[in-house]
């Protein structure tokens, strides 16, 4: 039996999907590369806003095509599985398993059945699973943490993923373990709120703790999404500090330089506290990288709001940033009270945003050129004759392919600077690993 997964979302969602597959592959699938190869399509979904979920209807539409044509089998999990709207959807579309991010491990279950399969329980077994190694990755994700217990007025994922649970460190550091003799040299630390972590179970390390004991294994490269400003304290800034193998690539969501607008986000601190935070990071991190998300055109966000969060832009000089129109999602609080502003006042404000932008990473990739920087060079890249990689400041970095012939770690002298690239040089190597790059 031949096994596709397609996947939507967050790195936590492509986590999940590496998990789920390890179980099909355990049950003696085999993991395809297209549909029509398939006896069994799995979509993994992503609710937080409307596009993917507009992708995942389009896409069960034709999965639901080729099913009645040779009688496929279609699966669905994640964040859209567990709400009402994916329900409906998978009801329409005649999806066979739907699972939501709570039961994966129900997988083997559902596929022993003959008949239709939803399980949308947050299952305990889901904490314990330790998944094998990526099959030649240097680079892996690592849930620590599984849920929020924040309830920002225009985020669905509390619904979809339910309370903060965290997973023992025994099993994480054992997974890391596993990462390292596989190879992997650069593990990223996963959770909707990652410094959170420890304090849903007594007697569990905080995160400033995990990050100092992830960092003393060997792995040279640890990094980790999401922070939350609320919960982004100074021993979590000092471990950074002090521990060499955590990256200083920080990445603090504000959403929105106002503070009425935060207010009806309910995003639990307002501008000073934001920058306050900052502030300790420039502090004790000067070379620390920060990026941010925004959202563009909240219900109820003015000219002057707006101004605000460009304002805020300047003031910490981001090196980069993931904009987004806000998008109304079912089943949230800004969903049902708050009415939503025209597509085309959203759409100018998220064009004068991607311009400070790019002010911004030119500025600060400019800033880079003539350094020597440590870049993990992963693959082939867009541009002939090049391969890319990125540094421990998550900047894309291009070299030239013939100096790097092979993925790994390699000391990149940074030559030429775009608003989202850096080209270099290679001036040594760390181990490269002896995987060939694929053919362009």
């Amino acid at each position: 039996m031949r096994a596709h997964l397609i996947t939507y979302g967050c790195q936590m969602n492509e986590y999940d999907s590496h998990l789920v597959a390890s179980e099909l592959v355990s049950l003696g699938w085999e993991l395809v590369d297209s549909v029509e190869e398939a006896d069994f399509v799995l979509v993994n979904t992503c609710a937080v806003r409307g596009k993917p979920v507009e992708k995942v209807r389009a896409l069960l539409g034709q999965l639901r095509k080729e099913k009645e044509r040779r009688g496929l089998l279609v699966g669905m999990m994640g964040c859209l599985a567990q709400l009402d709207e994916g329900q409906q959807m998978a009801r329409k579309f005649g999806v066979d398993i739907l699972l939501g991010p709570g039961a994966l491990t129900s997988l083997p279950e559902a596929l022993k059945k003959h008949e239709r399969f939803f399980d949308l329980t947050f299952r305990q077994d889901l904490l314990d699973y330790i998944p094998p190694p990526p099959k030649g990755a240097l680079s892996a994700h690592v849930t620590i943490i599984r849920g929020c217990n924040h309830h920002c007025t225009y985020c669905i994922v509390p619904t979809t993923r339910g309370p903060e649970v965290s997973r023992h460190p025994d099993l994480i550091l054992k997974e890391i373990e596993m990462l390292k003799a596989a190879g992997v040299v650069e593990v990223t630390l996963l959770g909707q709120n990652v410094n959170s972590y420890g304090k849903d179970q007594p007697g569990f390390p905080s995160f400033a703790e995990l990050l100092r004991m992830v960092g003393q294994m060997g792995i040279p490269r640890v990094r980790f999404l999401t922070s939350h400003p609320v919960n982004f304290t100074d021993d979590i800034i000092e471990a950074i500090a002090e521990t060499p193998a955590i990256t200083r690539y920080i990445h603090l969501p504000v959403q929105s330089g106002s503070d009425r607008v935060l207010r009806r986000m309910a995003r639990e601190y307002r501008r000073a506290q934001y920058l306050e935070r900052i502030g300790r990071i420039r502090e004790i991190l000067p070379d620390a990288v920060l990026s941010t998300d925004i959202i563009v055109g909240f219900p109820g966000e003015t000219e002057e709001d707006f101004q605000e969060t460009l304002s805020l832009y300047d003031e910490v000089g981001y090196d980069q940033a993931y904009m987004f129109i806000y998008s109304p999602r079912p089943g949230t609080p800004a969903y049902k009270h708050f009415q939503d502003l025209p597509r085309e006042v959203k759409v100018e404000r998220l064009q004068r945003l991607i311009e400070k932008q790019k002010e911004w990473s030119y500025r600060r990739n400019l800033e880079w050129v003539g350094k020597t920087v440590e870049v993990l060079v992963r693959g082939v890249a867009k541009e002939e004759g090049y391969v890319q990689g990125h540094d421990r400041g998550n900047h894309p970095v291009l070299v030239p392919a013939h100096q790097a012939p092979t993925p790994g770690l390699y000391q990149v002298e940074i030559k030429q600077a775009t608003p989202h690239l850096l080209f270099g040089e290679v001036v040594g190597a760390r181990e490269p690993a002896p995987i060939p790059l694929p053919v362009a």
